[in-house]
């Protein structure tokens, strides 16, 4: 998979008030921030999924990731079904199930008969900026909440 992220390295005030709070405070700031920018995509996303059925789009979903490593935090927009690595992961869904939806890398990156009709990364290029605005302005309304507190 293709790897998209974006840097919010650029923000020095924001860093300087998420010092004056404790470290459990600080990455609950951070994940309601970084789940807030991946919603923003997810949305964008499931918008230019195609919709034969519905079923792509539904199975376009945020969540948070867990980091192992102290004061990084991490969300992501992912869809739903087999994994391509085939490391029997999801290797039990069956293609009826609702929640599986392996053919959108078919729909993504095309097969040897069939273009890409790409949607997952036009998405992404299209809001991204738009994704990074909306996660600072969520994290300093939280960091200004948990100063409140």
């Amino acid at each position: 998979m293709v790897d998209m992220s974006i840097d919010f390295s650029g923000f020095l005030d924001v860093s300087k008030e998420l010092e004056l709070l404790s470290q459990a405070e600080s990455n609950k700031v951070l994940r309601q921030a970084t789940y807030a920018a991946a919603s923003v995509l997810r949305d964008e996303v499931r918008a230019k999924a195609p919709k034969r059925t519905g079923k792509l789009a539904r199975n376009i979903v945020a969540s948070n990731q867990r980091i192992r490593k102290k004061g990084e935090v991490s969300a992501g927009v992912y869809v739903r079904g087999t994994n391509k690595a085939g490391n029997n992961s999801d290797n039990s869904m069956k293609a009826k199930d609702p929640r599986n939806s392996y053919y959108w890398r078919f729909l993504e990156d095309g097969t040897a008969k069939m273009p890409p009709q790409p949607f997952i990364r036009p998405a992404f290029d299209s809001k991204a900026d738009a994704a990074a605005e909306f996660a600072i302005n969520k994290l300093n309304q939280a960091i200004d909440e948990a100063l409140r507190k």
